[in-house]
Formats: structure tokens, C-alpha cells, sequence
């Protein structure tokens, strides 16, 4: 039997490598105190580099935020952005008028297409407990017809987002939970209308996978041959079967598509991310959080972001969030609101 793995490739500070048609991955976990008055850390913030605070100091960062831990207001074009909120809560405003709460085991699909400005903020709900927040973002590209399209956000609550739990043989469970792409039946909620991943033929799939400790789960084969697929252990360990390595967090592997493949968890269980597609195969030029086909796409994307601000910002602060009693629910840039049933 021939190994499935093609590369094994150890994983350092985030971000995490990826490939086309991904182009970034990043895995924030947090645990965070108590919040405050203002939805801010209720501990002190002295020694911290406040505005680009990722030193992890007490188990924790404040990212870009001052006030609340986050990412205010920031530009984008070209490509698409994926959050998948395991734990705690963001507040997403946009300057198209957008914005939303959502959390624990929602997602959002973001195209940010010609040009999107918008917050990411994590505020701290609870005043008396801990706020433990653990997020991926991930960006995939988009293909240079549809680089222009217009921004369009789409939520995925966590009620629609299916989940697959298989027991084996001896009773240990596994979970699969479908956040694109298609799983034993199981099929995950449209994404965006211009996303790479609408296409019938480029075989998205993102998966996330908790192995309980001594669980085996046989993932099935990719769609085509020209995928490219790749899981990241991020969470304890896994034996995959037919190669020879036990595969430890943090590692990424990238596996052969049309192979199945068996992971074995170790005693502690194992945690993982599948983030597979077929490669757009276009140049890729980027700088910071623009994503274009070459240098005159980005020079032009400077351009018409200071000129325009895409759209400007609606909102009274750069880090807006919402009042703490606040639920999950969404507003579109149509004026569309929703709420997960």
C-alpha cells in the first residue's frame, strides 16, 4: 500500500503555510479573563504592546485592538476571508453598513471582491467568567474575473452547519463538522454567489475534525486528482494509516487526493483542519490585505482605497461592537436582517 502523505511540513508561529487556492490560515486562541465595563479585558494591560499586541502575554492578545481585543477597521480586495468561531464572540462591522455578532460554532464567508473595509472585534461577554475565544481565518483567492465582484457576506450559523459524528468499532467518536464542501451526504450551506468554491469542479472542502483519544475515522477520497489537500494537526496527535510517522501538533500534511486515509488518535485525541481545492493557477501579487494578478492591481487597489475608502466607514469608532445583551443575528448592505432559527 502506498503512504497518502506527499509532504509533512512542521508548523510554526502563525500564520500557517497554505496552497492555491488558499492563501492564509490562521489559528487565534485566546483565554481571555473576565470583560469589563466596555467588553475589554478586566486585567491589566501594562507591558503590552497596545495596537499590535500578538506577544501572547498571560495566555492572551489584544491584537490590534485598545479597548477590546480585535482587529478594527482594515481594508480588502481580491480575495475571500473564512472565520470559523469555535469559541467566544465577534462584532463585524463593514463599510457598506454590514455588521453582525456571531460565535460559538458560526461562521462567515466574506468576498471582499473590488473592496471591503471592515472590524473584526472580539468583545468579552461575560463579566464574571472567563472568555476563552478560539477562531481560524482563513483566505482563499479568488480568480481574476471575478477579483472585482461586488463585497458580499454570507453568515453561516452554527445550526446549519452539519456535523458528522461517527463511532468506531470501539466506540470511540469522531467529529466532522462540514464548513464547505460535501461529506457523506452531508452538504454545507452555500457559500458566497462569486466564490471559488460555486464552482461544480474545484472541490473545496473545509472541514474541521476532532478525533476523540484512540477514535479512527476513514476520510474519503478528494473529488479529483488535481486537488490539493491538506490537513493541519493542530491539537494533539494522530497515526495516519501507511505512513510510518505518528503526526504530532502542530503539523501539516499534505495527503495524496485520491487516496483514503485512516487517522488514528493518540491518548490525548487529536484536532485537525482539512483545507482542500483545486488550485486557481493565476499569478498571485500581494500586499498586506490586498490580493491581486500583478503589481498594476496592486498599485491600483492603493489607489482607489484612498480615494474611495471603499465605500467610506459608517461607523462612529474604528472598533465598534455591540451592546453586551446583544444575541447572534446579521444586517446585509441591503438592509437584510437575519438570525440563526
Amino acid at each position: 500500500m502506498v503512504d497518502p502523505v506527499l509532504q509533512v511540513v512542521p508548523l510554526g508561529p502563525p500564520p500557517w503555510p497554505t496552497i492555491d487556492p488558499f492563501l492564509f490560515c490562521v489559528h487565534h486562541d485566546d483565554a481571555y479573563p473576565a470583560g469589563n465595563e466596555t467588553m475589554g479585558p478586566a486585567a491589566s494591560l501594562v507591558g503590552r504592546e497596545l495596537g499590535h499586541d500578538f506577544a501572547g502575554i498571560n495566555g492572551w492578545r489584544m491584537y490590534h485592538g485598545r479597548t477590546v481585543p480585535g482587529f478594527p477597521q482594515h481594508p480588502h480586495r481580491g480575495f475571500e476571508t473564512v472565520t470559523i468561531a469555535r469559541s467566544g464572540f465577534i462584532d463585524h462591522s463593514d463599510s457598506l453598513g454590514g455588521t453582525a455578532r456571531f460565535g460559538r460554532g458560526d461562521a462567515q464567508w466574506m468576498t471582499a471582491g473590488r473592496g471591503i473595509v471592515h472590524a473584526e472585534m472580539f468583545p468579552l461577554l461575560e463579566r464574571s467568567d472567563p472568555n476563552p475565544a478560539g477562531l481560524f481565518q482563513i483566505w482563499m483567492n479568488l480568480p481574476s474575473v471575478d477579483k472585482m465582484v461586488d463585497p458580499h457576506f454570507t453568515m453561516l450559523w452554527k445550526e446549519r452547519i452539519p456535523r458528522l459524528i461517527h463511532i468506531d468499532n470501539d466506540g470511540h467518536s469522531a467529529e466532522i463538522t462540514v464548513v464547505a464542501g460535501a461529506l457523506d451526504g452531508l452538504i454545507a450551506p452555500a457559500p458566497p454567489p462569486h466564490s471559488w468554491a460555486t464552482r461544480s469542479d474545484t472541490d473545496v472542502a473545509i472541514w474541521t475534525v476532532r478525533l476523540d483519544p484512540s477514535a479512527r475515522w476513514t476520510m474519503p477520497a478528494a473529488g479529483r486528482g488535481d486537488t490539493v489537500r491538506v490537513l493541519y494537526v493542530f491539537e494533539g496527535s494522530a497515526q495516519i494509516e501507511r505512513h510510518p510517522r505518528l503526526t504530532a501538533a502542530p503539523t501539516a500534511v499534505v495527503l495524496d487526493p485520491l487516496q483514503s486515509v485512516t487517522l488514528a488518535a493518540g491518548r490525548e485525541g487529536a484536532e485537525c483542519l482539512l483545507l482542500q481545492g483545486r488550485p486557481i493557477g493565476e499569478p498571485v501579487t500581494q500586499h498586506g490585505p490586498f490580493v491581486m494578478n500583478d503589481r498594476a492591481g496592486i498599485e491600483q487597489a492603493f489607489r482607489d482605497y484612498e480615494r474611495t475608502r471603499f465605500g467610506g466607514w459608517p461607523w462612529p469608532r474604528d472598533d465598534p461592537v455591540h451592546d453586551r445583551p446583544t444575541g447572534r443575528f446579521a444586517i446585509h448592505a441591503d438592509g437584510r436582517r437575519e438570525a440563526p432559527v
